[in-house]
């Protein structure tokens, strides 16, 4: 057996997928709204191409918002004034409005953090692992702060430390960027179980249809004897091997208890069927879904289920780390409805009066990913 298997990934979006950078983005300051389209200023070339040596021009600028500086023939997208144009627009036209960037590299480009895949590959590996070792939730494993509530279960399921963590020997590498129109802008609401929009949010986001390539290396070194005798060997590796059937059993479960959900709300019919497709499924030996960066969820970043399998237990870590309560009610056969809400992209049109409304549209951060061997394995 080789030392490694390299593969070959292209994640391929299926719906919106947004991995922020962090920063907030300003309406008439980083970006303007031009005929439903989106312009992300180049603040440096437009004050560059001011006559700043006029005194009284230059007091002026420095009073005035990057968008005042614009003229009408400056919109056309070879506008050395604009660094990118998105596609949509945010529902918030107000001065100061905001907007979530997505991560990109130093020329604008967006891509996929390696990070970011390998988090949800862990979350998937726990949820499994977990059954496999037949774990019950108890709360005398739970650490007493929040941030990391599941550090012990984390070394029961993948090692004891960072040196002997199953997920060492698994290298995910950052994506080849893709061109910046693959951008558009995403429009977000948290839909409750009344079915109730709340909390708009916007931000840039990954299209449906655009493909990131990268690579996965499985580093079977640290599986051997060689390891061992280095006092470094890992266990769980034949989970690795098989990471598309684990990563598959994982979602399967997750995308049945969510069309449960937004089959018992209002205007959650659209997602309910996109979930059951993606719960019956059938894909390739080599291919998985899965879910992405913003708003995939609390069951998506912990081991979600397998928690909620005891209610007694998940009333007990609501309690302790003062999170939202659920009501004491089935949910997808479970005992406690938590959490009490999703996030959702809308679709956001006006009819013939100029009322403004805003229906279901999507689920964020679904993937399919699909991976090739590269090197003899």
């Amino acid at each position: 057996m080789a030392d490694y298997a390299l593969y070959d990934v292209t994640v391929m979006t299926l719906t919106p997928v947004h991995i922020g950078s962090g920063r907030e983005l300003w309406h008439e300051y980083d970006y303007v709204i031009r005929n439903r389209r989106t312009w992300r200023i180049n603040e440096d070339a437009l004050l560059d191409a001011q006559d700043v040596e006029d005194l009284r021009l230059a007091e002026q600028l420095a009073q005035s918002r990057p968008a005042e500086l614009l003229k009408p023939g400056d919109f056309r997208e070879d506008s050395p004034f604009f660094r990118y144009v998105l596609l949509g627009q945010p529902r918030s036209t107000d001065e100061g409005a905001q907007l979530r960037e997505q991560l990109k590299d130093a020329f604008d480009r967006p891509y996929l953090p390696g990070s970011t895949l390998k988090g949800a590959l862990r979350t998937a590996l726990g949820w499994y692992a977990w059954g496999q070792r037949k774990l019950e939730p108890e709360g005398r494993l739970l650490d007493r702060d929040r941030r990391f509530a599941a550090r012990q279960y984390e070394e029961i399921l993948f090692g004891k430390d960072p040196n002997h963590d199953l997920l060492r020997a698994l290298q995910v590498s950052d994506s080849e960027p893709l061109d910046v129109d693959r951008l558009m802008v995403a429009n977000a609401r948290v839909i409750n179980r009344r079915g109730e929009l709340k909390a708009p949010i916007e931000m840039e986001a990954i299209r449906p249809d655009s493909a990131f390539r990268l690579t996965i290396k499985i580093d079977r070194q640290l599986f051997s004897e060689w390891a061992q005798r280095q006092k470094l060997r890992l266990s769980g590796g034949e989970l690795l091997e098989q990471l598309p059937r684990v990563v598959g059993t994982y979602v399967c479960q997750h995308c049945g208890r969510e069309a449960a959900w937004f089959n018992g709300i209002r205007d959650g019919t659209r997602i309910a069927q996109f979930y059951q497709q993606l719960a019956q499924a059938k894909i390739g030996d080599r291919q998985f879904l899965i879910a992405l960066g913003w708003g995939t969820g609390w069951e998506n970043k912990t081991f979600g289920s397998r928690l909620a399998d005891n209610p007694a237990f998940m009333q007990h870590i609501l309690q302790h780390y003062r999170l939202r309560r659920g009501r004491r009610q089935n949910n997808a056969g479970q005992g406690i409805a938590f959490p009490t809400s999703r996030r959702v992209f809308v679709d956001v049109t006006k009819d013939g009066q100029g009322r403004r409304r805003e229906t279901v549209q999507a689920a964020p951060g679904w993937c399919l990913v699909e991976w090739q061997s590269s090197a003899p394995g």
